[in-house]
């Protein structure tokens, strides 16, 4: 069955090229009226301009969809409540939020400056946690929405020179650990999507060459599912070149020492603390408590 966003409205933030653009141009193409944000600014968040998002707009109204574009900043919850106001007024409901703005400074964390750890981390996992909220009591009201963050292998697995962007990208997994849980009640379906793609951010590490291959369009069908009225909630899904898989925080079933566990005990037997062919992942907090248990169960392993 063809998945549609007929009547729904969506906000795609960074959209004024990139990922953002190709997820902005698909939910157009399927029927979504579209909101393409975009501050227009450097890599590194610098400068600004709406040319970028107004031709984003443009290309949706050229093919026959609906779409307005907005210039604020997703770390301004001003500009941002007037975003989500002008959408109300038009439109009169918020369906889909993709948080998909971000900005790079990479350097060592020796030599980083902490006012650029903090810029990466508000724009990430602010600008996302902002933009959120802002649609929360829209979605809660029509109890029906879905969200999806944007992480990356960065955050996930970790990449030399980019402790600021990592954390940021590992904390939006976090985000959506618990909104997906609050938000359930209401049909609010919260998601993530780890992208490998060549954009202005990735131009250093994926060449020219390799632009087809890892074009942002092949990303883009991953966060249709992510976002249609059948998404599940609460899952990664890793995607880029053709391909998607997912992503999940696992962990091993555990040793149970007793409660005279020292630390020889731990090296001793960190081979099977380490096994993991016990693995999986937990829906939530609760079930960490359960495999616990269980494991407090078994007898305690001493020597």
């Amino acid at each position: 069955m063809a998945i549609r966003f007929d009547d729904r409205v969506a906000i795609v933030t960074g959209a004024g090229g990139g990922l953002g653009r190709a997820h902005a141009l698909e939910l157009a193409r399927r029927g979504a009226k579209v909101v393409v944000n975009d501050l227009g600014g450097a890599v590194d968040g610098s400068g600004g301009s709406s040319a970028a998002a107004e031709a984003v707009v443009a290309e949706i109204q050229q093919a026959g969809g609906e779409a307005m574009s907005d210039g604020c900043s997703v770390t301004d919850e001003g500009g941002v409540a007037g975003m989500m106001q002008r959408v109300m007024d038009r439109w009169g409901r918020v369906d889909i939020l993709v948080n998909n703005a971000g900005i790079l400074r990479d350097k060592t964390f020796a030599k980083m400056e902490l006012s650029d750890f903090r810029a990466v981390l508000e724009v990430h996992l602010m600008g996302s946690v902002i933009c959120s909220r802002a649609v929360w009591p829209i979605m809660r009201q029509q109890q029906y929405g879905r969200i999806v963050v944007t992480t990356s292998v960065t955050g996930l697995y970790g990449n030399f020179g980019q402790t600021n962007y990592g954390a940021a990208k590992a904390g939006l997994y976090g985000f959506m650990n618990v909104a997906k849980l609050e938000g359930a009640r209401d049909n609010i379906r919260v998601n993530t999507i780890s992208p490998f793609a060549l954009t202005r951010m990735t131009e250093g590490m994926i060449g020219e060459e390799r632009a087809a291959l890892y074009a942002p369009e092949l990303v883009s069908p991953a966060v249709m599912y992510l976002v249609s009225e059948d998404a599940p909630t609460g899952i990664i899904l890793s995607a880029g070149a053709g391909t998607v898989s997912r992503a999940a925080m696992v962990e091993t079933q555990g040793v149970n020492f007793g409660l005279g566990i020292t630390a020889e005990d731990v090296a001793a037997h960190i081979g099977e603390i380490d096994d993991f062919s016990t693995a999986k992942p937990l829906r939530d907090a609760s079930e960490q408590s359960k495999k616990n248990a269980v494991t407090l169960e078994r007898p305690p392993v001493k020597g």
